[in-house]
């Protein structure tokens, strides 16, 4: 089949009919193959599917009629085209359905042509001696998912599509590189679809006969192998589970689904087992204990198995169904057990819970009895896994929670409603423990959220009185004030239905009694915390609580203004905020509020000094959620007065704000200008009445659109602050945005009404709205020049995206002239300004004339593109033959800026741009440049190709720039004469070196992930040899390079391109990062014989950068390679003749640790390696060398941040406990409690003696301990006494002769200690007070443990 560019070549060539009667034809069918071809061309998802809906709905003006005139050749060019571009975008399902709807179309014509097409195209992926590649997958799993007529295909022809299943999974699962990679995962997706969508074709192969399909059969033995173990890659066996279970679910009789089930949950046994599948049956062995295997079985009957498999029972357990015996035990186990698939095994506990609600019924005629009695055994272990995980440090598994005890609450009022439990004890008792909770756990206010319409409004906030107070603490720390406001939010909600009682209907007077009867409440909660100088409680009170108010209580508006005066700062901010939230949330006019003081109110807070007052005023001037509700001509000239006071603002959240705020009012206008245009169209003759009105209000839209328009243009020149000239781009952003019909492929909101061009026509017609004038496109080009980058990049992005495609002829030689100046630059601000100016002209000459263009024998980005690296070379060879000119006049950083923003900052494909020679040339040269540069900062370009044990220090490569200063100019310096500071010459080779070497890590990592991301089978930019030279580029850099700037850059790079690599479905291509890898843990192993520099220099990053691109969803072998042999490593016993001027391995490897933990990529992926760094660096603190000591302390610090999260903040400076309570945190990390308790007993110990003997015993981790759970929450409650054996150690280092220890101890006694315990801590304290003679430091340290328990227990929410 040709390829979809010559199919839409040849559809536009052709001349479908000549009948003039159906010219309209010929000319929607042009259009439709233009659709097609941009549709072809764009690399932007959603730019595809607007292209193809727009495409469908031409052809649906064809009717059906119209197309049967066609002659069959154009019929057959057509349906070629459109499956040809479903091939071409298999990953893009909802395309591939749009392109299946014009097949559907045209099937009304020629079913059978449709038809004989696809089966053609499916049956040359099957009838195929070759296994099936990862192309042929993808697409035979398009047309099953996506495809009306590819379904049917394979409908017919679904046994041979099993035979090259099965011969597929023979062959990968031989290769740990395929059955770990995509390929297996989309084989088993496969699967899963055959087994979902042809059904009924294939239960006949499993549960009819004696024996059953052979091929079905394989197929299973292989997705239980995957399942089981085989495959590391945790999405793929998951996937499996799936798989398995909808192949029971095919199963028509009940009693044979119901046996296949109850056989597979055999996969908790240890042992091998044997699986049958209603004919079917495979051995089944266990490859390992990691859990995935139970978890993929269990979410996979509760994801789809019917309900009649999940209530069947055993033969020996028929009193409890599946769901009940076997599935919960299971699901209980995994949420207990400490895997790194916690999400998932939550996520089984919400399907359990929601598969119990859909069958509740049937399991109480089957049982006879309660689900969930009280005190239950059930009901236990659902609130203690509940409870126990509330605030689990894994990402997702809270929400899942918080989903649970949703669940759990249901259930239990399904079951007292069935039994007539009035009491219903379950809410009460979960109230108290609810209450007891500390304020600053997350999980109360959760709790309190699903609890509260069991046992409403008022009994609630009695026995909680508290729940205000708490509220604005919430809402006074960032953490705490989205849970806060929703508590808000459910209170109000709930109180409402209570109050209304059922009633629907509401009129003015019920309301405002509704609003009164909320006042009584919450007036002056809401007036407290507006009025706050807490600036995060203010905020989130204006944004959170006044729309929920708002949205429950409309009327609310008026007792929240009544008490305001608005001469007081704070009650004027107070007011703004109230009159912008009504406004935003009911769509009422504010005007109205208070009469006529309402806009000198109004006035008054515009022309306030505080930025966060004239914010407030301004969104209540600009909001309303009715975009058509235009604005009145004294709110424009309101604006016109505000905008210009107000363009020189400093606070760049206000220069934000007052854009969003401005865009909000130019969307009314427009909005509002469109809403007249479309009614004077709609109008008959005659209609006039209104219409003078009406013209007004559009005559004076228009006119406030193009005063704004040309406002931003007067501060744009040489000589306005960086503050106005940002505002005035902001503003010129937010016109051209709202204003023009231009559409913006990025974004999915925010794109202009499809009727856009009769409001421009209409400001045209009246002389307005010119926003790309010669004059104003100049303005902006001289932006490219200033001297901020946010000036440049703005300026830039509105010329690319709202001006004209192509430059004028004259501007563009210019521009080009001055661009190729300002690459020569040594000052990077100027090279960058080049840099944006080449990518200006890169991607406007595309659409440049061909006579226009500089260089008319290469296409436009060709030619920009091939100068740059003619350019480029220029500059390497200048360096290599005099590095001092190079460094003045051709410093290589610009170009490869330039280079980097016109390959990949453009909006085509990198192929169109690069050809194989091309790109190798590129990439020889960025090797060559970085060898060079690291054999300046070396000193011998033939050093740096050596391996080192070290990079040059700081203090080498000054020398070595010093060096070759003094060879290029022929002299050096005196002797005893001594240079403070650098010299001018030193300063530019350092910068040419380390900004070029920078951006050789950059540019290089960006590009190869381009070209891999886009390569096709059939064509790569990139041979496995050049990947290999490109990593060694990587290499070199980050080992050979001190400076931190260039290291750092490298790191960005050098991700990406691990990244690309490791995603590849090229086993080859994975195992170079895992080569580099294993080369990096070599150098961590090995001794030197030098010192690298603090924290192992760019060793660790090299490492992290590897780990950091494993995909998420595997189970990260990478990384659990580098913790091992990084924990090996640090144990390693220290040499007898330590030489603490030299890097020991031991200590390298404690440095890379901390560089993993402080990975952000890593996310929580280090956390199951936690206890064990933990006690490795505690451990380490002991070590007899200064370097492993303070190495191991920096490690335990990262650590200690990573596993209790950013400790969370207020505006009022209050240090507060991180969320972690001690039972969460031991619960996540049992390993710790034990060395943890040993190591505070162990000092205690040491402090046990006769007072008169002066002793200082010191022991390094005692201090880290401390500190370690005094940042844990207090206030929890401990009902399992687990954490009662810390309070003994504790209240005895009340002793310690170092005050910190006293201080810090007196703190982890009040978080390890629960509030039922409080009492008897002070009376033991208070007992053991010396009543004559004493040791002070006891003393001391018995006042500071009894001042902070009885500050906690005074003042809990403190």
């Amino acid at each position: 089949m040709l390829s979809c560019e010559d199919l839409t070549t040849n559809l536009q060539g052709c001349v479908v009919t000549e009948d003039q009667a159906l010219e309209h034809v010929n000319q929607t069918l042009r259009l439709f193959s233009e659709k097609l071809s941009e549709s072809s061309r764009s690399s932007v998802k959603r730019c595809k599917e607007r292209c193809l809906e727009e495409a469908l709905q031409l052809l649906r003006r064809i009717s059906e009629d119209q197309l049967g005139v066609l002659e069959e050749s154009h019929i057959l060019l057509l349906v070629r085209l459109l499956i040809s571009m479903q091939l071409k975008m298999v990953n893009i399902s909802k395309a591939c359905r749009k392109v299946d709807q014009m097949l559907q179309h045209l099937a009304k014509v020629d079913h059978q042509l449709v038809f004989r097409e696809t089966h053609h195209c499916l049956l040359s992926i099957v009838h195929n001696e070759q296994v099936l590649s990862f192309e042929d997958l993808q697409k035979a799993c398009m047309f099953l998912e996506d495809s009306t007529f590819g379904r049917d295909i394979w409908r017919e022809s679904f046994l041979v599509l099993l035979n090259k299943v099965s011969e597929f999974f023979s062959f990968a699962l031989q290769q740990d590189s395929l059955r770990d990679g995509p390929l297996c995962y989309i084989a088993v997706k496969m699967c899963l679809q055959v087994f979902q969508l042809l059904s009924s074709e294939v239960a006949p192969l499993v549960w009819d006969g004696e024996h059953g399909d052979p091929t079905v059969r394989k197929i299973l033995q292989a997705l239980m192998d995957i399942i089981l173990g085989q495959c590391c890659n945790r999405d793929t066996r998951l996937l499996a589970g799936t798989a398995v279970a909808m192949l029971i679910n095919t199963a028509s009789e009940r009693r044979c689904g119901e046996a296949a089930a109850w056989s597979l949950l055999q996969v908790s046994h240890s042992e091998p087992w044997l699986l049958t599948v209603g004919a079917l049956q495979v051995q089944c062995c266990p490859a390992g204990s990691d859990g995935v295997d139970r978890l993929a079985v269990s979410r996979g009957l509760l994801t789809c198995c019917r309900p009649h498999i999940l209530l069947s029972s055993h033969v020996d357990f028929t009193e409890m169904c599946l769901l009940q015996k076997e599935l919960f035990p299971l699901v209980y186990a995994l949420c207990e057990e400490k895997l790194d698939c916690h999400y998932f095994a939550f996520e089984a506990l919400t399907l359990w819970l929601k598969r119990v609600k859909e069958c509740l019924a049937d399991i109480w005629k089957m049982t006879g009895a309660r689900l969930l009695p009280d005190n239950s055994k059930l009901q236990q272990e659902l609130i203690h896994i509940i409870w126990t995980n509330a605030e689990s440090p894994v990402e997702g598994v809270s929400d899942f929670v918080r989903s649970a005890f949703c669940l759990l609450l249901d259930l239990y009022e399904m079951d007292c409603q069935q039994y007539g439990d009035t009491k219903k004890t379950l809410y009460s008792t979960l109230l108290q423990r609810i209450i007891k909770l500390p304020w600053e756990s997350k999980a109360k206010y959760h709790r309190l959220c699903a609890l509260l319409p069991f046992l409403g409004t008022d009994m609630v906030l009695d026995q909680y009185a508290e729940i205000p107070n708490h509220l604005l603490k919430c809402l006074s720390t960032n953490h705490l004030s989205p849970c806060g406001s929703e508590l808000y939010k459910c209170l109000i909600q709930q109180q409402r239905r209570e109050l209304c009682d059922g009633s629907a209907k509401s009129t003015p007077h019920i309301e405002l009694d509704l609003a009164n009867q909320w006042a009584r409440r919450w007036r002056p909660v809401l007036h407290e915390a507006l009025m706050s100088h807490v600036t995060l409680l203010q905020n989130h009170s204006s944004t959170q609580l006044l729309p929920f108010t708002f949205q429950a209580f409309p009327s609310a508006v008026d007792p929240l203004l009544d008490s305001l005066d608005p001469c007081d700062p704070g009650h004027l901010h107070a007011w703004a905020c109230i009159v912008s939230s009504y406004r935003a949330t009911t769509g009422s006019s504010p005007w109205a509020l208070q009469g006529s003081s309402t806009f000198k109110t109004l006035q008054l807070a515009l022309g306030s000094a505080e930025d966060k007052v004239r914010l407030a005023a301004l969104n209540a001037l600009c909001c309303s959620p009715k975009t058509k509700d235009t604005p009145t001509a004294e709110e424009m000239s309101i604006m016109k007065i505000f905008i210009p006071q107000n363009l020189n603002c400093e606070s760049s959240p206000f220069r934000q704000h007052f854009q969003a705020a401005v865009k909000r009012f130019l969307i009314r206008i427009r909005d509002g200008c469109l809403a007249h245009i479309k009614e004077q169209k709609g109008k008959k003759k005659g209609e006039d009445i209104h219409s003078q009105g009406e013209q007004d209000i559009l005559e004076q839209g228009i006119e406030f659109v193009d005063w704004l328009g040309q406002l931003p243009y007067c501060y744009l020149a040489p000589g306005h602050s960086f503050q106005r000239k940002k505002t005035a781009l902001l503003l010129l952003c937010a016109v051209l945005e709202t204003c023009t019909d231009t559409w913006s492929p990025d974004k999915k909101k925010g794109q202009p009404p499809a009727n856009m061009g009769s409001l421009i026509k209409c400001a045209r017609a009246r002389g307005r709205w010119d926003f790309v004038c010669r004059r104003k496109q100049l303005v902006l080009i001289s932006g490219l020049e200033d001297s901020t980058n946010e000036i440049r990049e703005l300026s830039a992005e509105l010329l690319l995206r709202f001006f004209p495609p192509s430059l004028p002829h004259d501007i563009a030689a210019v521009l080009h002239a001055r661009t190729k100046q300002l690459l020569c630059s040594p000052r990077v601000h100027e090279a960058q300004m080049a840099a944006v100016m080449m990518k200006l002209l890169h991607q406007k000459s595309q659409h440049q004339p061909e006579a226009c263009r500089l260089n008319s024998e290469v296409s436009g980005g060709a030619c920009m593109v091939t100068l740059l690296v003619k350019e480029l070379e220029e500059h390497y060879l200048t360096a290599k033959a005099d590095m001092m000119l190079a460094a003045k006049t051709k410093p290589i950083h610009g170009v490869l800026s330039a280079l980097q923003r016109c390959l990949l900052e453009a909006p085509g494909s990198v192929y169109d741009t690069l050809d194989h020679s091309l790109t190798v040339e590129v990439l020889l040269l960025l090797e060559n440049m970085s060898l060079l540069l690291l054999g300046v900062l070396y000193g011998d370009q033939d050093a740096c190709a050596i391996e080192k044990d070290a990079p040059p220090s700081l203090y080498e490569m000054g020398n070595a720039i010093s060096s070759l200063i003094a060879q290029e100019s022929g002299g050096g310096q005196e002797e005893g004469e001594e240079c403070v500071l650098i010299s001018e010459e030193t300063s530019l080779v350092l910068t040419c070196c380390w900004v070029s070497l920078k951006d050789i890590g950059i540019f290089l990592g960006s590009l190869v992930a381009k070209i891999l991301t886009e390569s096709k089978p059939s064509k790569c930019l990139l041979t496995k040899e050049d990947l290999k030279r490109a990593s060694r580029v990587f290499k070199n850099i980050l080992l050979q390079c001190r400076h931190w700037g260039a290291v750092e850059g490298c790191c960005a790079g050098f991700t990406k391109f691990c990244a690309s690599l490791l995603s590849s479905s090229d086993p080859e291509l994975r195992d170079i990062p895992a080569h580099m890898l294993k080369q990096g843990l070599q150098v961590v192993r090995s001794p030197r014989s030098t010192s690298v520099t603090r924290r192992a220099a760019g060793l660790p990053m090299l490492i992290l950068c590897v780990v950091s691109a494993e995909e998420a969803g595997k189970s990260r072998p990478l990384l659990a390679l580098s913790m091992q042999t990084l924990l090996e490593t640090a144990k390693c016993p220290l040499p007898a003749d330590l030489d603490q001027t030299l890097d020991l391995p031991q200590v390298c490897a404690v440095h890379t640790l901390q560089a993993l933990v402080r990975g952000s990529a890593l996310g929580e992926a280090v956390l199951q390696f936690a206890p064990a760094v933990v006690i490795l660096s505690l451990t380490l603190l002991r070590s007899p060398c200064w370097a492993m000591r303070n190495a191991a302390l920096q490690l335990y610090s990262s650590l200690c941040s990573r596993m209790l999260g950013q400790r969370p903040s207020n505006d009022e400076g209050v240090s507060a406990q991180h969320g972690l309570s001690p039972l969460t945190f031991f619960f996540h990390y049992p390993a710790l409690q034990p060395f943890l308790l040993g190591e505070l007993r162990g000092a205690a110990r040491d402090l046990q003696g006769p007072q008169t003997e002066a002793k200082l015993h010191l022991q390094p981790s005692l201090f880290p301990v401390l500190t370690l759970l005094a940042q844990l929450q207090p206030g929890v409650q401990d009902s399992t006494k687990t954490l009662s054996d810390f309070l003994p150690p504790l209240l005895q280092l009340s002793a310690s002769p170092i005050y910190s220890v006293r201080v810090m101890a007196s703190k982890a006694l009040v978080a390890m200690t629960p509030p039922s315990e409080y009492m008897n801590i002070l009376l033991r304290l208070s007992a053991e007070l010396p009543q004559e003679r004493c040791c002070h430091n006891r003393l001391h340290g018995q006042l500071l443990q009894i001042r902070a328990t009885l500050e906690r227990a005074l003042c809990p929410a403190r």
